[in-house]
């Protein structure tokens, strides 16, 4: 008889973990994903970049926040991406919501590894100065945050929803799941949970930090940098109807132009974005005024200089 299989570990979903599971399982049994792999050659935008990360008024601004402010100029001239649907696939009835306010949501790491979104607020009205700032504010609070009790609050207006859409199954069957794995979810009690409660909303994150944005961006590239991989999807998680993931900046042969009219092959820098729209909400030419809006930014780069002062607009 072949020896058992040795097992490492056990683990069951916290709620966190059902939360993800849950809306991304919805994800992909609602929405038709559809995917574009956009790697513009970004070498002057990057070069440029590299002159102003040395002046002293751009200490502390990240690449990271530049791609967001960025993107955020794109999503400002691709509007119907900064939308949320509902369709009801029974009634064959659908209606979609387009925002003046551009809301991103940004997966984020916690200190003990765990990942929380963090819902960053209008992006379109901040300068670059002013979205370092309210960045490091939403980090800043992050930290004291019991994760259990920022996602139960998310969790709990969730569910009120489903109750107002008569959702009685679901709603069961959710509270039936707490069940096997209530060890596994870490609210506080007592005095601590009155403490926590009591906390100003300027010290901790709150519903309102951690709901659903407008439109996601996913920064792989951020969490293994120099890796060479090239994100190809994610998913879009409902009601939002776009996301973006976005790579690593990436050293790779192109082919540029010469002033004699012949082509020549130098070392270029790319940097692969995934866009991922509802199919259901969006076709292939909704996404072209973001893709030609970043286009125009990596073409003429001198641009990001007044980022740091001026709001986005496209």
């Amino acid at each position: 008889m072949p020896s058992p299989i040795q097992i490492r570990k056990v683990e069951r979903f916290g709620l966190q973990r059902k939360i993800v599971a849950n809306m991304t399982t919805e994800s992909w049994q609602h929405i038709p994903h559809a995917a574009i792999l956009y790697e513009p050659d970004v070498t002057d935008f990057w070069n440029e970049w590299l002159k102003l990360k040395q002046l002293p008024e751009w200490q502390g601004i990240s690449i990271n926040t530049v791609m967001m402010y960025a993107c955020t100029k794109a999503f400002l001239a691709a509007p119907a991406m900064n939308a949320h649907i509902r369709y009801n696939h029974k009634l064959v009835y659908g209606k979609i919501t387009q925002y003046d306010e551009v809301n991103i949501s940004m997966p984020a790491a916690m200190s003990d590894g765990k990942m929380m979104t963090l819902n960053v607020r209008g992006c379109e009205s901040k300068t670059l100065r002013e979205l370092t700032g309210y960045i490091a504010d939403l980090y800043r609070r992050m930290e004291p945050t019991v994760l259990d009790e920022a996602m139960f609050e998310v969790s709990m207006e969730n569910t009120v929803r489903l109750l107002k859409r008569c959702k009685i199954f679901t709603i069961l069957g959710r509270f039936m799941g707490l069940i096997p794995s209530r060890k596994e979810i870490h609210r506080l009690k007592g005095k601590a949970k009155k403490a926590y409660d009591a906390m100003s909303p300027a010290e901790r994150l709150t519903k309102r930090d951690i709901e659903q944005g407008t439109v996601l961006i996913s920064n792989i590239g951020s969490i293994y940098r120099g890796s060479y991989t090239a994100p190809t999807l994610i998913d879009v998680i409902p009601p939002m109807v776009a996301a973006l993931c976005i790579g690593n900046f990436t050293d790779k042969p192109g082919i540029v132009a010469q002033a004699d009219g012949t082509a020549a092959v130098q070392a270029r820098k790319y940097l692969p974005i995934n866009v991922n729209f509802d199919h259901r909400a969006l076709d292939y030419d909704a996404v072209v005024p973001f893709l030609k809006c970043m286009d125009e930014i990596f073409q003429n780069p001198a641009q990001i200089k007044d980022w740091l002062t001026d709001a986005p607009k496209c």
